[in-house]
């Protein structure tokens, strides 16, 4: 079917093209992915990562290699579909190699053209320049032209980041939510609890005759019956009345004896 298809091509060199990209899809190049499509054998597409310690590192550029109907015969032409800056390959993508022109030989496979192609990216030939003022800009200034092809290939060509998994951003925010309802529910029990030792007397409470205001709103509330001793009930006390932000004033030996009065008609 593929052969029916390929109209392109001669029959014979659809077998050899199925053969050799066969074989690299099986052994892929180091740094080269490649595709084609089944119906038409003269387009083949290839994915080609910047080699590392290159200003190409860490992007990835799509090229395609068109095969004329008489190949092998005649070599391939190249064109990098992603844009970037290169001495031998020209704006609008065509690249410049030897192998590809006066160097070709019929029996070099996709295989060795790909490879070479990613080698032009390791090392440039400027003399031979398609982007005169990539060339140029290699020859006299390589700092200046290795920044311009790291940035062209940081806005065209980076690598797509990795998605995150659903499931574990899922579990992770599941128990953040989780603590922090926690938190919520102890900071709440814990202001009602303060709330609850911070409860006011009514305005229209009269104090006994001989205390004062500050104790009579400290005898008056209710004391848990836990069985502690006087001296106790005393610093629970003292504890509510720092609470509720009163000036803490040193008892003169009168107001303590009228406080001690005041507990014994509780």
């Amino acid at each position: 079917m593929a052969m029916a298809t390929n109209e392109n091509l001669p029959p014979n060199v659809i077998k050899q093209l199925a053969k050799e990209l066969k074989s690299l899809d099986e052994s892929p190049p180091e740094g080269i992915k490649v595709g084609v499509n089944d119906d038409d054998f003269s387009t083949i597409f290839a994915d080609i990562e910047g080699p590392a310690g290159t200003p190409y590192e860490n992007g990835v550029f799509r090229m395609k290699l068109l095969l004329s109907r008489d190949f092998p015969h005649s070599p391939p032409k190249g064109f990098f579909l992603t844009k970037i800056f290169h001495p031998n390959i020209a704006t609008n993508g065509e690249i410049c190699v030897n192998t590809l022109k006066k160097d070709w030989n019929p029996s070099l496979g996709l295989r060795h053209v790909l490879i070479v192609v990613r080698c032009l990216l390791i090392e440039p030939f400027p003399e031979s320049a398609l982007n005169e003022q990539a060339g140029k800009m290699l020859l006299e200034n390589y700092e200046e032209y290795a920044r311009h092809a790291r940035l062209y290939t940081g806005i065209h060509a980076l690598k797509p980041k990795p998605k995150f998994k659903s499931g574990a951003i899922s579990e992770s925010t599941t128990v953040l939510n989780v603590d922090q309802s926690n938190a919520s529910l102890i900071k709440v029990d814990q202001k009602n609890q303060a709330t609850a030792a911070a409860v006011p007397l009514p305005s229209n409470a009269a104090a006994p005759k001989g205390v004062n205001s500050q104790e009579h709103l400290t005898s008056a509330a209710p004391l848990p019956e836990t069985g502690v001793s006087g001296s106790a009930v005393v610093s629970s006390t003292a504890a509510q009345k720092k609470e509720l932000g009163s000036v803490k004033v040193q008892p003169d030996k009168k107001k303590m004896d009228a406080r001690k009065k005041s507990l014994k008609r509780l």
